[in-house]
């Protein structure tokens, strides 16, 4: 049977029990008319269509990453065969080909189901601002569904799709997911393309995906991005690497504010203890210059990007746009390069003073947005109610962070809240473990469906470009020489345990305390505990260059078959040495050693 939520392994499984892509369109097709939300689409892509496209997918090799994946497309991203609004229906057009990303997934074997509705020319976090109505949180419909990427979120968190794609400048992949229950992944800007894509501020814009789960939208995320030569903006990225149990930066003081929202702030102390017990070492600091930042987007010049955007349109079709669009757009008339100019100065100078923070945390959590609100409540008062959801997101573009969105559980109201991890500068993929980690040890379920059983977190991978190495003494986690390998960033993949034929002995006379492992096949054992680790080339040059005799790198064989790079001793050294293979590891042995 079918599950509400259309993760990529439920969708798998029902492929497994013998059902096909045409099967899952028909679902999908009586989902999406049975939604008793009329806001979420502006384009639905006609049935005949998707039956078709569902055949012309079966055609295709059955591994494709996305084969047979339904999935919706904010209406400012193009997709051929679908008109663009960007919610404003006389800006609209014929896109002559997909924009790259979706192109990147259609080729992966997703599937289009239409495209969503948001707040016009994706100019909002609420999701109010459109001539196509409000989508409504699945879980109350008085309430907003957050925006601009307002359909995408609601589209998934339904149950129509597998995941959405929306955009994000000040935190419109982010917000709705909150209040939708939802995963929101927002990429470090420049990962994935923008070709193709309406811009709203063209050098901070980013393409998001909303998804059930950390897993499904990282999944996602890795068949869009690329370095594209056709955007200005795209980049050539250099994975950065967190700690498995990161330092995280969380609010204190006078810069906790949620806007009287008790509930928000209650799940958001939840989330910061869940941290630790993941563990996180948490760390207070003083958001006060992140949130000078975030108010540079909207109260500064970067406004003027939005006008940039359209500014002909504006000039011929001023009134065919939403009022409270209109207003914010037109704000930014009389800006001058000079005001550009020193928003830029100022922009820099926060970075350099916001530095130190970095040196103190690996990652930042924040409440995805401190509250929420009725449709009502943010039509009475919409620019200060919109700019109370982005307090906390929209600073993370214009400094060129990576962030993931996750919920956070339900307070009593029965609405739900989220967190936001925010890395590095391509920190992306780094993100995935603890975020995962985080979303099921809340185990508030997914979308609609608050008792789904959340996905394990994907186990990290090795960056491209990076080579693993198998340590088992000093270096392992916690151990004395363990910064030798998070200091340059090194990414730990997993804990696992050698093949049979392994032999562990405590060396005599080494500071601090070392084992020797060596490598005799005629032993048949349990095997010896070690963990894999990841280091950039460079790095790893430079750690196997200080390792002293009589310990050196060989190749290990490891429990799954894998063969990898590793400690090794030579065995001329073990004379006098202990041997402690029945510990089973080097952990073992020293807790036991040290009482």
């Amino acid at each position: 049977m079918l599950p509400q939520m259309l993760t990529l392994a439920a969708v798998q499984a029902y492929y497994d029990s013998g059902h096909s892509p045409a099967d899952l369109m028909e679902a999908v097709i009586a989902r999406r008319a049975a939604l008793a939300d009329p806001a979420v689409f502006i384009t639905k892509t006609p049935v005949d269509a998707l039956r078709a496209t569902a055949q012309a997918v079966m055609a295709l090799p059955r591994d494709l990453p996305l084969w047979g994946i339904p999935f919706a497309v904010k209406d400012n991203i193009d997709v051929a065969g679908l008109p663009t609004t960007a919610a404003c229906p006389a800006f609209a057009y014929d896109p002559a080909k997909d924009a790259t990303l979706i192109a990147r997934l259609r080729a992966a074997g997703a599937i289009v189901i239409g495209k969503t509705n948001l707040d016009q020319f994706a100019t909002g976090l609420n999701g109010t601002r459109s001539p196509h109505g409000a989508p409504r949180s699945v879980f109350d419909a008085d309430y907003v569904s957050g925006g601009s990427s307002s359909g995408s979120a609601v589209a998934v968190a339904a149950g129509l799709c597998s995941f959405a794609l929306g955009t994000d400048t000040a935190g419109s992949g982010r917000v709705p997911a909150a209040f939708n229950n939802l995963v929101g992944i927002k990429p470090s800007p420049g990962l994935v393309p923008n070709t193709g894509v309406v811009p709203a501020c063209r050098s901070v814009d980013v393409v998001t995906v909303f998804a059930g789960c950390v897993a499904d939208g990282a999944a996602v995320r890795a068949v869009m991005e690329g370095y594209d030569a056709a955007d200005p903006f795209s980049r050539h990225a250099t994975p950065a690497a967190l700690p498995p149990r990161p330092r995280i930066g969380v609010l204190t003081g006078a810069e906790r504010e949620f806007y009287g929202n008790q509930e928000v702030e209650a799940l958001y102390d939840a989330a910061i203890a869940r941290a630790e017990s993941l563990g996180a070492t948490i760390v207070p600091f003083d958001y006060a210059p992140f949130r000078e930042a975030a108010a540079l987007l909207y109260d500064g010049p970067w406004v003027a990007e939005r006008l940039a955007a359209v500014e002909g349109f504006l000039a011929t079709n001023a009134d065919d746009f939403d009022p409270t669009v209109r207003r914010i757009i037109e704000g930014a008339k009389g800006r001058t390069a000079v005001q550009a100019f020193h928003g830029l100065y100022r922009l820099n100078e926060i970075r350099q003073q916001t530095a130190p923070v970095w040196q103190a945390v690996d990652l930042l959590m924040l409440p995805t947005s401190p509250t929420t609100c009725t449709v009502a409540d943010m039509l009475a008062d919409p620019i200060v109610r919109n700019s109370q959801f982005g307090r906390y997101t929209n600073f993370v573009n214009l400094m060129g962070l990576a962030a993931i969105a996750v919920p956070a559980g339900f307070g009593p109201s029965g609405l739900p809240g989220g967190v936001t991890l925010i890395g590095p500068a391509f920190s992306d993929q780094a993100l995935v473990p603890f975020a995962g980690a985080m979303h099921a040890a809340c185990a508030c379920g997914m979308g609609i469906d608050r008792g789904a059983k959340v996905p394990p977190a994907p186990r990290p991978t090795c960056p491209e470009g990076w080579l693993p190495i198998v340590v088992v003494g000093a270096h392992l986690s916690g151990m004395p020489l363990n910064a030798e390998l998070t200091g340059p960033g090194g990414v730990l993949l997993q804990t696992t345990r050698t093949g049979a034929g392994y032999r562990l002995f405590a060396l005599p006379g080494t500071v601090p305390p070392k084992p020797g492992l060596i490598h005799d096949p005629d032993f048949k054992g349990d095997g010896i505990e070690v963990e894999v680790w990841a280091l950039p080339a460079a790095a790893f040059g430079a750690f196997v260059a200080r390792i002293p005799a009589p310990l050196g790198i060989g190749k290990l064989n490891l429990a799954d078959g894998s063969l990898i790079s590793g400690f090794l001793c030579e065995s001329h050294a073990l004379s006098g040495a202990v041997e402690i293979t029945s510990y089973g590891g080097w952990r073992a042995y020293r807790a036991a050693a040290t009482g």
